[in-house]
């Protein structure tokens, strides 16, 4: 069982920065694909960003696609996200989890990292 652990979100002004990470443990990631979800309040949760574990492809939902970059260190077992130019929309819970058929997710959730931009 993998358990994985966000951090990183916070509150930033549009236009500005923000870098998270995704610590798993309980098993090494190199071999998953891993991405990218969030969840704004009363909405579903979608789909951000995906990078596989063999070449380091990746692939972004297209919201998100020239501002957000993925990436994964294996030897810390852990996946990054780095989110510029943030717009207000961008506010949401993030999650990072297995990605399975090309943008679903797989597994149990962590408990997220909230990311909040104001306008």
């Amino acid at each position: 069982q993998v358990q994985l652990v966000e951090s990183g979100g916070g509150l930033v002004q549009a236009g500005g920065s923000l870098r998270l990470s995704c610590v798993a443990s309980g098993r090494t990631l190199n071999s998953y694909v891993m991405g990218w979800f969030r969840q704004a309040p009363g909405k579903e949760r979608e789909f951000v960003a995906s990078i596989t574990g063999s070449d380091d492809t990746t692939y972004y939902g297209d919201s998100v696609k020239g501002r957000f970059t993925i990436s994964r260190d294996n030897a810390k077992n852990t996946v990054y996200l780095q989110m510029n130019s943030l717009k207000p929309e961008d506010s949401a819970v993030y999650y990072c989890n297995r990605v399975v058929f090309g943008t679903r997710a797989f597994g149990s959730w962590g408990q997220g990292t909230q990311v909040t931009v104001s306008s």
